[in-house]
């Protein structure tokens, strides 16, 4: 069933054992959070301009293919207040849909987005729980979130992504990258995953990654960022043809390991 706008409550998934907790845990933690661009970038809001420019560039490069995602609808997926939609997307897109859950966060995108005519639904609700509408997005934006989500939920959003785009529809995911492992972090009960483990779950959604960036300019304690724009394995272009293959990923030429991750949006 797909959500619907402004008629959801907001509240995490609620299931069983561990990962009710690992999902109550993480809306806790964001409820003591200021609806500020410093508080989304966990401390870092200085750097907002950095990550809008690179994901710019990232976005521009889409529109360079032969078979490039349209320009109508974009989802904005764990929003936040709204910085990536107010600030890119909403610049390249006739309507742009938010996701969040954290009320807080929600009520401060719509003063923020409140006079852009490009704003349409916006959807209270976890992704645990969020299922798009069928074929509605030329490009679903996934940023700094997916670490809140268990690997199984994780798995069946995607699922549900995939049917949500529009023939040559792309979906965008920008996230902290660990160094190899699986990194836990207990204060705001969010993972960091190795770009091994990413590639395993998006194939697993039957998702391949098409082109894969990494974020110039960061401060180096910070975690790694990538970004992977992602289309179904099976293709569902316009014009029948397969998908580009997937780029080599850059070197990273930081000297040293990055320790802090950048959360919301």
């Amino acid at each position: 069933m797909d959500a619907q706008p402004d008629s959801m409550s907001g509240e995490i998934c609620q299931q069983d054992g561990e990962d009710t907790t690992f999902y109550s845990k993480a809306a806790h933690y964001w409820e003591q959070v200021p609806p500020t661009v410093d508080g989304m970038l966990g401390g870092f809001g200085v750097i907002s301009h950095i990550d809008i420019a690179g994901s710019e560039k990232f976005l521009k490069l889409l529109y360079k293919w032969p078979d490039p995602p349209g320009k109508g609808t974009a989802l904005d997926c764990g929003a936040g207040i709204g910085r990536i939609t107010k600030h890119l997307l909403q610049n390249h897109f006739e309507t742009v849909d938010l996701v969040e859950q954290n009320p807080h966060f929600l009520d401060e995108a719509k003063k923020s987005l409140g006079s852009c005519p490009r704003i349409g639904s916006y959807y209270p609700i976890g992704l645990q729980s969020f299922e798009p509408q069928f074929e509605k997005y030329d490009v679903i934006w996934c940023q700094w979130v997916l670490g809140h989500l268990t690997d199984e939920d994780f798995v069946k959003f995607f699922k549900s992504c995939k049917k949500g785009l529009r023939p040559n529809g792309v979906i965008v995911v920008k996230e902290n990258v660990s160094g190899g492992e699986l990194e836990k972090d207990e204060q705001d009960s969010s993972v960091t995953r190795p770009m091994q483990a990413f590639k395993s779950l998006l194939h697993q959604a039957g998702l391949k990654i098409v082109l894969n960036h990494r974020q110039r300019k960061f401060p180096r304690c910070l975690y790694e960022v990538r970004m992977l724009a992602l289309r179904p394995a099976v293709s569902n272009l316009s014009n029948g043809s397969v998908p580009c293959a997937e780029e080599k990923m850059e070197p990273d030429q930081s000297e040293e390991s990055h320790k802090k991750h950048l959360p919301e949006d």
